[in-house]
Order: C-alpha cells, then sequence, then structure tokens
C-alpha cells in the first residue's frame, strides 16, 4: 500500500531542494548521493545514469529512502521510504526539468557528448515521515 505526501512537503518537492537517496549496496550497506527531485502526484522522481551505482543497486534491489530537509528549514524534514522502478523513457526530458529548476538552463549539458543513457527512477511511498 502506497503512502501519502503532505501537502506541505509538498511544497518542498515542487521547489529545487536538494535531496539525499539511499540505495542498498550489494554487502547490504547504504549507499548515499544528493540528488535533484521532483515529483509526480505522490510518486518521486530522480535521475540518474544507466550503470552507475544507485541504478545498479536499485535493479538489485528496489528499496530505497530519501531524505530531504529545506534550505530555509533546516530542522525539518520529509523521510520517504519506498519502493523504486526505472524506465529510461523520458530520462533525457526529466534531467532537462530538473535542470531548468535547479539552474535555470534550458538543457542538462553535461551529458552531452557522452554515451550516457538516463534513467527515471520513480520512488513510490511506502512510509513518509513528515518532522
Amino acid at each position: 500500500m502506497s503512502a501519502s505526501i503532505p501537502d506541505e512537503a509538498k511544497a518542498w518537492l515542487d521547489a529545487p531542494e536538494f535531496a539525499t537517496i539511499a540505495t542498498i549496496e550489494p554487502d547490504g550497506r547504504p549507499q548515499l548521493s544528493v540528488v535533484w527531485i521532483s515529483r509526480d502526484g505522490d510518486d518521486l522522481l530522480v535521475s540518474t545514469v544507466r550503470g552507475r551505482r544507485k541504478h545498479r543497486n536499485i535493479e538489485r534491489d528496489p528499496r530505497v529512502g530519501i531524505l530531504l530537509f529545506p534550505h530555509d528549514a533546516p530542522y525539518r524534514y520529509l523521510e520517504v521510504r519506498g519502493t523504486a522502478t526505472m524506465t529510461e523513457e523520458g530520462g533525457r526530458e526529466l534531467i532537462d526539468e530538473h535542470a531548468r529548476a535547479y539552474h535555470g538552463a534550458e538543457r542538462y549539458s553535461a551529458d552531452d557528448g557522452t554515451d550516457n543513457v538516463r534513467v527515471v527512477v520513480r520512488i513510490t511511498p511506502d512510509k513518509v515521515v513528515l518532522h
């Protein structure tokens, strides 16, 4: 059963706030990455590149955690634990959307000239904590 994101936290997710995603390494230890994040309803969206550590970890074990604390309220936070699915469809569009939100750039140019394949990580919340 999925959990809902509270309205206050939706405002944080709709702003360019940085989040941390936790995935599970093959040996069971957590792996953390700072990411750009957005939402689609109550699902959270993160971009990554096929073959990177978080992509490989999620392929093996789709359980993830997200932690976001807004820059103007650092003692507040949103924790989301959930299940991730991944698709290459819309991968380029998502990273460009994030580049516009976080940098005001029309296109995410860091991938230009590379063989990077962008992946959309969709996290469906199982547990949500707003503090």
